[in-house]
């Protein structure tokens, strides 16, 4: 159980406030200019894949409402907005010429959030791979690591100078292991090889786009990319529960820092995995390829967990805090006889525990490894069932809570030396929380999805206050603000 932290906390002025979204998440406009299907269009089309049958055919419709939207982000006061760039509306085949009407909303979006004073954040992938290259083999085939980085140097020609933070791949772990193993995302594969070779395939293709950017615009450009580090903790210190705490943790995390930070897979992944594969699809000179030096490593923290020697993962169908929905099929390759353990509450929608001690703990970790490496909380946030009050109000007490504990987190941590250099709410607004679809409201922004009609939630204004003051309102004002 958490404790409610107190208010009043103050951040620096050079603390970037922002939030974030992602492209197939509140665009819609599936098929306009010229824009072909991902593979989340394909896997939210076959029946069973997404709650309720949805799609983010329509979503918010943010293609048709972009600069109404900027507007409202400038009225929110908002420092940065975190947007992800659809490939398959700027490159709709995944390779070949781009398509010009794809860029330009693109292009329009970056000079409208300038317009407004908003420090464009773009992310190049936030899963919405082309289908044409997911034919082809998507992220288990080394070819769309080299697609990547071509799509990715022509967005960056086309965008220029007037990006603020260029961030390759969001949570490469979810596109590898619940797209790959698990098959709860998509494309929807459960095959433990196939995900293997997704992960490196990743981290290659964040390292050639990396290079390709700074190819484009220079050296000093700054790239990033944002991971999904879990907070898993060992059930005793009993040696078999410490190891199950230890597998969790090299298929979680060590699978990507090591690489894109220390230019090395550790060992253990490829003892853990060696009934699964050989990692020949590891090259030579691929390590040194991913491994760029990042302005600001990108961090998403949700909830924690707990596990304990048992029950291999995900065998009995219950979900680890792994994202989304259970499978038969677990995402946790290689993490044999490992059992994740129910957790004490409060949970918000997603069933996710709400331990903000959690995210202190992962940013201390990460600066005492990586103590020249800067922060940043790209994305941090809870799901509630909101509902509109009779004054027209969403009262969403439930999430200011989260907002102000989670962020005071962040102040904790950077008074213990941690260089976190900004923070952004997920989500700007609702939309379309992937296996979920719509039942899921994460947005400090209501959307009617039935009109489309946005309004303001008590969250959303609290933020605002926080981002105008740099200090942490209470909880007890936002329902006034």
């Amino acid at each position: 159980m958490t404790i409610s932290r107190p208010s009043g906390r103050q951040f620096p002025a050079d603390f970037l406030w922002g939030s974030a979204t992602a492209s197939y998440q509140i665009e819609g406009a599936a098929h306009d200019d010229g824009r072909l299907p991902s593979i989340w269009d394909t896997f939210a089309r076959t029946p069973g894949k997404v709650l309720d049958g949805d799609t983010g055919d329509v979503a918010a419709d943010h293609y048709h409402r972009m600069e109404s939207d900027v507007a409202m982000m400038k009225e929110l006061g908002l420092q940065a907005y975190r947007f992800s760039i659809a490939w398959p509306r700027v490159q709709p085949t995944g390779t070949g010429e781009l398509n010009a009407a794809g860029l330009d909303f693109y292009s329009r979006l970056v000079d409208a959030l300038l317009a407004a004073g908003i420090k464009p954040v773009a992310t190049l992938y936030h899963w919405d791979l082309p289908q044409t290259l997911e034919d082809e083999g998507g992220w288990a085939n080394r070819e769309t690591a080299y697609r990547f980085a071509e799509y990715a140097r022509g967005v960056a020609q086309a965008l220029g100078d007037r990006v603020h933070l260029w961030t390759t791949l969001n949570e490469p772990w979810c596109s590898a292991f619940l797209g790959y193993a698990s098959g709860v995302h998509a494309p929807g594969v459960t095959d433990d090889e196939k995900a293997l070779r997704a992960v490196h395939h990743l981290n290659l293709a964040h390292g050639l786009a990396a290079r390709a950017v700074k190819d484009v615009l220079g050296e000093d450009t700054p790239v990033s990319i944002t991971l999904n580090l879990h907070v898993t903790r060992a059930a005793s210190d009993s040696p078999q529960d410490v190891e199950a705490k230890r597998r969790i943790d090299t298929i979680a995390n060590e699978v990507f820092l090591g690489p894109l930070l220390e230019g090395a897979y550790p060992e253990e992944v490829f003892a853990d995995t060696a009934g699964i594969t050989d990692w020949s699809f590891v090259h030579e000179g691929d390590l040194e390829t991913i491994k760029v030096p990042l302005e600001v490593l990108g961090v998403n923290y949700y909830a924690t967990g707990k596990v304990k020697h048992g029950t291999p993962a995900g065998g009995d169908g219950t979900p680890g805090p792994d994202g989304h929905r259970s499978s038969a099929h677990s995402p946790w390759v290689g993490a044999t006889q490992v059992e994740w353990l129910p957790l004490p509450g409060p949970h918000t929608a997603m069933g996710w525990n709400i331990e903000p001690e959690g995210l202190v703990e992962l940013l201390v970790a990460l600066h005492e490894r990586y103590p020249d490496l800067p922060l940043a909380i790209t994305e941090n946030g809870a799901a509630f069932y909101d509902t509109v009050s009779e004054d027209g109000r969403v009262h969403d007490e439930d999430r200011v809570s989260y907002l102000h504990d989670h962020i005071d987190a962040v102040g904790e941590a950077r008074e213990a030396g941690v260089d976190v250099r900004g923070y952004f709410v997920w989500s700007l607004m609702d939309n379309f929380e992937w296996s979920y679809g719509y039942d899921r409201r994460f947005g400090i922004v209501r959307i009617d999805y039935d009109t489309l009609a946005r309004t303001v939630k008590d969250s959303g204004h609290w933020y605002a206050e926080l981002v105008r003051t740099g200090a942490i309102p209470t909880v007890e004002s936002a329902a006034t603000l």
